[in-house]
């Protein structure tokens, strides 16, 4: 399906990395005789050498085996090198092995900050400690042969030029998580080095139909533009640009033939918010809602640029804090919607509540005309085109997570069951769920899918992934929803400020310089220095075991109705205090100067 890129531009499939005491050198050991890549550790300066510099008593290198590049990220006063040290093959995609980064490093080329200024070498250890939550980052995945930023269509779609080009190069911008993190190599012309990382999910499973034999895949792409936590990114920018937009492809191989369908979901497009104050569920606030219609115009324009018509399936609450985004959400479509975009309101909890998902077929029996004329991409055994995607549904929530998900993977098993039939496996009539193998295995791969997309914006699997997982709501499910929705809770006050700082620093939608102010943040005094939320936490569980134990033995002793009404008074002044300092407590963002 794909030429051959140049084999001058192969990439590097496995490297040795000797670490010096002056420089990291890259050595390729995959059988290629190409130059060592040399990276200086005083200024994280790049050049190409011949050879690996000669070691000695006073240069003992430490050498390890790396996978990959990821790229290289300029601080203040240093540059921080960062490689793929272990990863893992999760299957392959048109023929070529795919890989899940389960390892990386950030090397350090700051050797210069010995000269520099204390309060430079303390910010720069701020920011640097960024990076060890960036090695942690879920969900990467690459290729040394095929380029996953792009659908099967749009791969079919390429020119005869581009696709001899480097992967990087052909690689969708909106999907390369390490855009940023390559433009120093890219500077320097290190094309060999230059491997294109994409953060999602990529599933499959091998089934049997009959004598046929079935590949289904699930790739998630997460766009970069505005990326970051739950609580932390929300709505559009000015420019359109949604959080949590991600692209869903599920593709089939069958009998030669290559089908695949493509969805996206997006945070609801014009600017809102909601500000973290340890609230459960902080207000939704609408910023400057006489934008909406102008953002949304242009966010549906790049949709229809990139994937054609479009209709947006809007999933929220009708009443409360929903229920004011549904409305704006509704009023600024209505200067978009067209022959080319409508737009579609579903009150999920309304209508399906939190047990009866099977109800999603009153939507799909909304959409089914506008999925019909959109139809999928299908590829002959030669290549040829036989079908193509015409349309898009662009699925939204609050979160755009577990809602969703459910709704998603309906859709999807409606369309595979159009594909199975068109290729004549199935019968007119005949249903994913007639074959019990292929009905688990089909659950399974869009709970995993939606677990793995749920786990990089909010920090924990999706909540309703019985039903995905196994047609229906569990005890159990509903059970592991709430603790889930608990860690949410605690991840989004405590965790995810320093998240949202290191996936900031890594797509560089802030710059550093070193003119940049060093005056060091002013220190806390009286209760701030020493509130913290695990403190507080036990205070409250303490308080309230104290006045749990009082009422039970206030028919012994009235004494102990007074001590029970004391205790149960501290946990709640405590709680209030907390409340109401719930900036002292929160971990918000320390970057403040945005990439121009």
């Amino acid at each position: 399906m794909m030429d051959k890129a140049d084999p001058g531009l192969k990439l590097h499939t496995r490297m040795r990395l000797w670490e010096f005491p002056d420089q990291y050198v890259v050595e390729p050991t995959d059988g290629s005789s190409a130059s060592f890549l040399a990276i200086s550790r005083v200024d994280g300066s790049m050049n190409l050498i011949d050879e690996i510099p000669l070691c000695n008593s006073l240069r003992v290198p430490k050498i390890r085996t790396i996978y990959g590049v990821v790229g290289m990220l300029k601080l203040l006063a240093g540059s921080y090198f960062i490689v793929i040290t272990e990863s893992e093959c999760v299957g392959s995609h048109l023929g070529h092995p795919i890989f899940k980064v389960t390892s990386m490093k950030v090397l350090p080329c700051d050797h210069s900050l010995k000269n520099s200024p204390e309060e430079q070498k303390k910010t720069e250890s701020e920011f640097s400690r960024l990076l060890n939550v960036a090695e942690k980052s879920p969900g990467l995945y690459f290729s040394y042969d095929v380029n996953i930023t792009l659908s099967v269509q749009r791969l079919h779609d390429l020119g005869d030029e581009s696709k001899v080009l480097p992967l990087w190069r052909q690689a969708d911008p909106r999907f390369l998580w390490n855009n940023y993190m390559l433009e120093v190599l890219i500077d320097n012309k290190l094309d060999p080095f230059l491997l294109p990382v994409m953060q999602g999910s990529f599933h499959s499973f091998q089934t049997a139909i009959g004598k046929d034999i079935l590949d289904v895949t699930l790739i998630a792409r997460r766009c970069t533009r505005r990326t970051g936590t739950r609580m932390w990114r929300r709505g559009a920018d000015s420019d359109g640009f949604v959080a949590n937009f991600v692209e869903t492809e599920q593709i089939i191989q069958l009998k030669g033939y290559t089908a695949s369908f493509v969805q996206v979901r997006g945070s609801m497009p014009f600017l809102w918010d909601q500000i973290v104050d340890l609230t459960y569920k902080p207000k939704f606030e609408i910023v400057k809602p006489e934008e909406a219609p102008r953002v949304a115009e242009r966010h549906f324009l790049d949709l229809r640029k990139k994937y054609g018509n479009v209709i947006a399936v809007d999933l929220v609450n009708k009443h409360g804090g929903e229920g004011r985004l549904s409305e704006k959400f509704g009023s600024a479509m209505e200067a978009v919607a067209g022959d080319d975009v409508r737009y579609l309101h579903f009150d999920f909890h309304k209508i399906c509540g939190h047990i009866h998902f099977e109800r999603l077929s009153i939507l799909y029996e909304q959409i089914e005309d506008f999925l019909i004329k959109s139809r999928y991409l299908l590829l002959n055994e030669k290549g040829e085109k036989l079908e193509a995607q015409s349309g898009v549904v662009r699925t939204n929530c609050i979160d755009c997570l577990d809602r969703t998900n459910v709704t998603q993977s309906m859709i999807a098993r409606k369309m595979l069951e159009f594909q199975l039939q068109r290729l004549g496996v199935f019968d007119a009539e005949e249903t994913i769920s007639s074959h019990p193998n292929f009905d688990d295995n089909y659950k399974i791969l869009w709970a995993n899918h939606g677990d793995d997309i749920s786990i990089q914006y909010s920090g924990t699997p999706a909540l309703k992934g019985d039903f995905v997982r196994y047609g229906q709501r569990t005890i159990q499910g509903i059970i592991t929803d709430g603790y889930n929705a608990l860690m949410r809770y605690y991840l989004n006050n405590f965790c995810d400020g320093t998240k949202q700082d290191a996936i900031d620093l890594l797509q560089g939608h802030y710059i550093l310089s070193v003119s940049r102010s060093m005056t060091p943040t002013a220190e806390k005094g009286g209760i701030e220095a020493i509130a913290s939320f695990p403190a507080a936490l036990a205070l409250i569980v303490t308080g309230f075991f104290f006045a749990m134990m009082s009422l039970r033995r206030v028919r012994y002793d009235w004494w102990n109705l007074l001590f029970s009404l004391m205790w149960a008074g501290m946990s709640v002044a405590v709680g209030a205090f907390v409340k109401a300092n719930g900036r002292v407590f929160c971990n918000r963002p320390r970057l403040h100067q945005p990439r121009r």
